[in-house]
């Protein structure tokens, strides 16, 4: 029922990985939460797949940034970088470019 927790050592390139991934998070996760109206499209309306997946990737920006790894291996995958970045890009092209 217990598990041992270990001090696992990260790597100079994963901690860099994962400085990324936080930084990219936070300013999407600000704008959200502070103004989200900077996200609308040309009409002014909200597209709620579009802020899922966006939201999605804030997720996993921040759990793959803080260091947390889950263990059932959908999970690990979904919160993994090479599903977060793109989708956290994504965020930032609504957000700059709309």
């Amino acid at each position: 029922m217990t598990e041992v927790v270990m001090n696992v050592k990260n790597s100079m390139r994963q901690k860099i990985v994962m400085a990324i991934s936080f930084l990219l998070a936070l300013p999407l996760a600000a704008i959200l939460l502070v103004y989200p109206n900077l996200m609308l499209d040309v009409n002014g309306h909200y597209s709620h797949n579009a802020m899922m997946l966006v939201m999605l990737g804030i997720s996993g920006g921040f759990i793959y940034g803080v260091g947390f790894v889950p263990q059932f291996w959908l999970w690990k995958w979904l919160f993994s970088p090479f599903v977060a970045w793109p989708l956290m890009l994504y965020g930032y092209y609504l957000w700059l470019f709309n």
